[in-house]
């Protein structure tokens, strides 16, 4: 399961209070040790009985404005604050099978039954109810390429519930959950710690029965408008492609600008060429395989 965080036994805080000291924290999140020791702040912060209602009912008051104007999530979460660069703080809802909530929008509404891990920490509380119910695993990311339907080495390690009280750090990249419903309405409170180079860490979704990458979830801004410059074909996009293949950072962005090459540029084979000689080997295994799939007619490919 998620790391167990002794929550300590200070008193309940405001949601200010954990704002200041969020502010305040020289603490890199990258960093597990350092990140942990929040834990016990967010365990002050939800012995803090009255603080959600209030917040909730001024939301409501002002037709749940600030959670429209700042939050990227769904119905399921609370933005606490707006993210200030480092962290996020929310609360999560989480209906039980029998609540008209879930049975109305269904169980993927809720995340349920989404094997995942998290391309970020987080810590995590229960506020209020039982607590959702998670099958835990773990794996070595260090392991994979990242290539769907490749083996994940999941390790099944429990079935745990985030109990009243309970705090867990759910490490980046590190610990897998298969998250199910509570047996009565529950609440969470979070702080997820965000670092500059999360967009480009890929979160994936898996395979618990063949226990193998299922998809990667994440993808950026940047990579749709590599796609949408080149086929437009701007001035100058498929020389930006060309340099993304080549040289980006990530692995998935040199996927994403090959992918572009091969649809829109004047040489779809030196593109591929390139990309099966890429040093990553996800990158290489992925040129192989749109080798495959293309039409070698169409394309001029061997």
């Amino acid at each position: 399961m998620a790391r167990l965080i002794d929550p300590g036994s200070g008193d309940a805080i405001t949601l200010d209070d954990l704002v200041d000291l969020l502010a305040e924290a020289k603490v890199d999140v990258r960093d597990e040790e350092a990140f942990a020791s929040l834990g016990p702040a967010l365990a002050r912060l939800g012995r803090n009985r009255h603080f959600l209602g209030e917040l909730a009912l001024a939301e409501l008051k002002q037709r749940c404005r600030g959670q429209v104007d700042g939050n990227a999530y769904g119905a399921q979460v609370l933005l606490l604050r707006p993210p200030d660069g480092r962290f996020v703080l929310r609360a999560n809802f989480w209906p039980a099978a029998q609540d008209r909530a879930l049975r109305a929008g269904g169980r993927g509404a809720y995340f349920y039954d989404l094997p995942h891990d998290h391309n970020f920490p987080f810590l995590t509380v229960g506020y209020h109810g039982p607590g959702y119910w998670s099958d835990d695993y773990r794996y070595d990311v260090g392991a994979i390429d990242g290539v769907v339907g490749e083996p994940a080495g999941l390790r099944h390690v429990g079935r745990s519930r985030l109990d009243p009280g309970k705090v867990l750090l759910y490490r980046m990249r590190d610990d897998v959950h298969v998250q199910l419903p509570p047996d009565a309405f529950s609440v969470s409170l979070n702080i997820l710690g965000y670092d500059a180079a999360q967009p480009w860490l890929d979160q994936y979704r898996f395979d618990i029965r063949g226990n193998t990458i299922a998809q990667v979830l994440t993808s950026t801004p940047a990579e749709i408008l590599v796609t949408l410059a080149a086929g437009a074909d701007l001035p100058g996009a498929l020389d930006l492609a060309e340099g993304f293949a080549r040289h980006h950072p990530c692995e998935r962005m040199r996927i994403t600008a090959t992918d572009a090459l091969v649809r829109f540029g004047p040489d779809p084979a030196a593109a591929l060429d390139r990309a099966s000689g890429d040093t990553s080997r996800r990158v290489a295994i992925h040129a192989r395989q749109l080798r495959e799939q293309i039409d070698p007619v169409r394309t001029g490919l061997p």
